[in-house]
């Protein structure tokens, strides 16, 4: 494997190996955790879920900082713990930042406890369903933590990560998410651009995760129901939560973060037309969503895994005075005529998903507090109130939503547990039917 390679896209890394698949605040006087951390020469790094991204995140972290050891790894499946070592320390040509000891390797769905205890700076990376347990474990002891999105599949999860959120923040530990865009200079210029009023105040806008999707995992002979739907994770909402969720969630997060707010309801439209068969479990291949804001901006939301169909990925917005296109880097005026165009195309640009860990390692040695646990709880929220109106054909307030007892992941998950979701007796799941399907 080339060094370059996992420094890439972490989508991108997925496609390319083996392995199975904000806010910045000022500080000064660090708590006593915080400042033994900062005592420390060396910081102790830990991967808990060793799939791609897990994998590519944990490289970045270790390329962050000269003084950033990984010593300590979980998952639940021992052959992806292993090729996921066996990538990174390729990756670095031999141990030089990898000290994992064989006693350190941690597997089973208690594994992250062990993992997360070795550690100062943690790295969360497993299917979404677990996030919010594993980040209130990793929070409660004290742990800087770099989580990717989205932060949790269900609203009871979802409260659990806002009620750690803050207690992150009351105790001064770090914790990035990863929507890279915010850690993107593209981003952040057009950002900042719109901010000062360059395309007045935004009214109306569109957001895209148009693609043939994602990779399946066939169900192996002598497999579990439930091992079957962990290797099998993005077809299961109580995992997973449906790709509105965990791809579209960038765009949709955009949407918001240009706004400067979250939506106070979403009505929409769904279903599964083109990707039928029962190795897609139960969720959707495409979704249409509305979202309506305060101050009586509209949001159209689409994402789609249909094959040969056009794809885009893109968010365009609509102000009082002009237009921006993220893809594109365009600030346009009412009569289209252009009035900033971003000068770097990917690549001319420093890697977003380099930087955000370059940020996270950055504030640690400087005393510093990320915290975009809220925003990342608030835009997972975004995506789970658009499914739910996908799912039911029913306008979600961001209220009924938030409040909702509407519970995915089991209270606790053992090998003899049984999945929420189950097959009938021809394989196939039970798919959310809107006007039926209510929450």
């Amino acid at each position: 494997m080339k060094k370059s390679t996992l420094q890439n896209d972490r989508r991108t890394f997925i496609k390319q190996t083996t392995l199975a698949t904000t806010g910045i605040l000022s500080a000064s006087v660090p708590v006593k955790s915080f400042a033994n951390v900062l005592d420390n020469k060396k910081l102790k790094l830990a991967l808990v879920g060793c799939g791609g991204r897990g994998s590519g995140a944990a490289v970045q972290a270790l390329t962050a900082d000269d003084q950033v050891e990984l010593v300590a790894m979980a998952d639940v499946f021992q052959d992806r713990l292993d090729s996921s070592l066996k990538a990174i320390i390729d990756h670095f040509d031999g141990r030089k930042k990898i000290k994992v000891k064989d006693k350190n390797k941690f597997v089973g769905f208690d594994a992250y406890k062990k993992a997360i205890d070795e550690a100062d700076v943690v790295i969360l990376t497993t299917p979404p369903g677990f996030r919010p347990y594993h980040f209130e474990y990793a929070i409660n002891n004290d742990k800087h933590v770099f989580m990717e999105k989205p932060v949790a599949t269900d609203p009871v999860g979802i409260r659990k990560v806002l009620d750690m959120a803050r207690i992150a923040k009351e105790k001064r530990l770090n914790v990035v998410v990863g929507l890279q865009r915010h850690y993107q200079k593209k981003y952040t210029t057009l950002y900042n651009r719109v901010a000062q009023g360059a395309i007045g105040k935004i009214t109306s806008g569109q957001v895209y995760w148009n693609d043939g999707g994602v990779w399946v995992k066939p169900r192996e002979a002598g497999q579990s129901e439930l091992e079957y739907q962990m290797r099998n994770w993005y077809y299961f909402n109580w995992i997973c939560g449906d790709h509105i969720l965990e791809q579209h969630i960038h765009n949709i997060d955009v949407a918001n973060w240009f706004i400067g707010a979250y939506p106070t309801s979403a009505q929409g439209m769904g279903g599964r037309q083109t990707r039928t068969g029962k190795e897609y479990g139960e969720i959707f291949d495409h979704h249409y969503v509305q979202f309506n804001y305060a101050d009586g901006a509209v949001i159209s939301s689409q994402c789609r895994h249909q094959k040969g169909c056009d794809s885009r990925v893109d968010e365009v917005f609509q102000g009082t005075s002009g237009s921006v296109e993220l893809g594109s880097g365009l600030l346009k005026d009412l009569d289209g005529q252009e009035l900033y165009k971003y000068p770097y195309k990917w690549g001319q640009e420093a890697n977003p998903y380099q930087v955000e860990h370059d940020e996270l390692f950055k504030s640690i040695r400087n005393n510093g507090v990320i915290s975009d646990a809220e925003n990342g709880a608030k835009s997972t929220l975004t995506a789970i109130m658009g499914r739910m109106a996908t799912y039911s054909g029913k306008t979600i307030s961001w209220d009924e939503a938030l409040n909702s007892d509407h519970h995915l992941m089991p209270a606790q998950v053992e090998w003899n547990t049984t999945p929420p979701s189950l097959p009938d007796e021809n394989g196939h799941y039970a798919i959310p039917t809107p006007g039926v399907t209510k929450f």
